[in-house]
């Protein structure tokens, strides 16, 4: 579907099957799961304040072509040439970035984040306007590309990552950080800052109807979703206000996250009210919803005694059988020269300043060494029920 617009300024479009077209004024109430068409720092200043959990912005790279770039065998690269990647000066692009900025912090959240990706080109200058406008840059990501366009004129190295920075609104902000999840998602080790991730090939590459690329800088729904995980819940309201073909937006649905889009390209419109239209509206909630471990109940390892799913005089071992414990009535443990909980204890035999005992300590099953974390969600199961 190709939607031809004429509108004066900026227009609000429904993402129906059907798409509505109306004039666009002043949000009172937050509309979401929308399209707004026009320009992006008018659009944010009519949206409600603190209205947006997270930001994901893909802001114009400012690139400074000079000439097309051409492969060896002389066919032209599809580069980024648009317009609206063009700015007279590096004082005209700061002060386009300042401007979006402030706009983007009045409807963020105090809660919420904000992400910016760009290339060597722009990242830099956009980091200290961010940090200029109050933002508190919690990690920058590297996004390493599996696939990444070669230097074909062999006078630089290969451009094969892009960052991201995530920030918060300020130092002391409480924001979400799903970390359990991230860390399920890479095999049980902790997320890395460095992301290792293809980009858009394929039937997921949206094209125009010469066949060309529809959006030179369309970005891998794999990232969006490793970003969305990390960093919102089911039913945040996700902003994106370069939306391009709308990668955030069709993702965001996937998550079961709300999500509005500003854009003022009419064909990066069209392209994304297809693509988000594709898809499917029933998703299992529940299947999205993440469950931090600081939000399940408190279990003290005495309630696994007083269950009787460990038995006073029973012996704790570590995962090596290199140290042993044995279980007092009261839920504490006792070793050769240490007493205390099974968090001290298991410090304390290692020379640690710390332990997770839950995950140190196992009990012995049938000759095999289980971890006593097993017995905890055994009764946090039984709590939630």
């Amino acid at each position: 579907m190709r939607l031809l617009i004429n509108l004066p300024f900026f227009a609000l479009l429904s993402l129906t099957k059907t798409p509505r077209l109306n004039k666009y004024r002043s949000m009172k109430k937050l509309k979401t799961n929308t399209i707004i068409h026009g320009n992006c720092v008018a659009a944010m200043n009519q949206m409600p304040e603190k209205s947006v959990d997270l930001i994901f912005a893909d802001p114009p790279y400012n690139l400074q072509l000079g000439g097309e770039l051409m492969r060896p065998d002389n066919s032209r690269v599809d580069g980024v040439d648009d317009e609206w990647d063009k700015f007279s000066s590096f004082k005209s692009y700061d002060e386009f970035t300042q401007e979006w900025l402030t706009a983007a912090r009045r409807v963020l959240k105090d809660t919420g984040t904000i992400w910016i990706i760009g290339s060597y080109h722009n990242i830099f200058r956009v980091g200290a306007t961010l940090q200029d406008a109050g933002f508190w840059i919690l990690n920058d990501i590297i996004w390493r590309k599996t696939n990444p366009m070669p230097n074909f004129r062999g006078t630089r190295f290969t451009n094969a990552h892009e960052t991201l920075i995530w920030c918060s609104k300020d130092e002391k902000a409480r924001y979400t950080f799903n970390y359990e999840a991230m860390k399920a998602l890479n095999e049980g080790l902790q997320m890395r800052s460095d992301w290792t991730l293809p980009l858009c090939t394929g039937k997921e590459r949206l094209k125009g109807d010469d066949g060309k690329k529809l959006h030179p800088t369309q970005k891998p729904e794999s990232l969006l979703y490793r970003v969305l995980l990390a960093s919102s819940k089911v039913g945040d309201v996700v902003l994106d206000p370069f939306f391009g073909t709308g990668t955030a937006g069709a993702v965001a649905k996937k998550m079961g996250r709300k999500y509005i889009g500003i854009e003022m390209d009419e064909d990066y419109i069209a392209g994304a009210i297809d693509r988000i239209d594709e898809v499917d509206e029933n998703i299992d909630l529940d299947a999205l919803k993440i469950t931090s471990k600081r939000t399940e109940p408190r279990v003290p390892f005495g309630n696994i005694v007083e269950r009787g799913l460990l038995e006073p005089g029973a012996v704790l071992f570590d995962g090596k059988r290199k140290f042993t414990a044995k279980i007092k009535s009261d839920g504490t443990i006792v070793s050769d020269a240490h007493k205390g909980s099974i968090h001290q204890v298991g410090a304390a035999v290692q020379g640690a300043p710390s332990c997770n005992g839950w995950t140190f300590w196992h009990f012995e099953n049938k000759r095999q060494l289980m971890s006593i974390d097993i017995l905890r969600q055994r009764v946090r199961t039984e709590i939630s029920h």
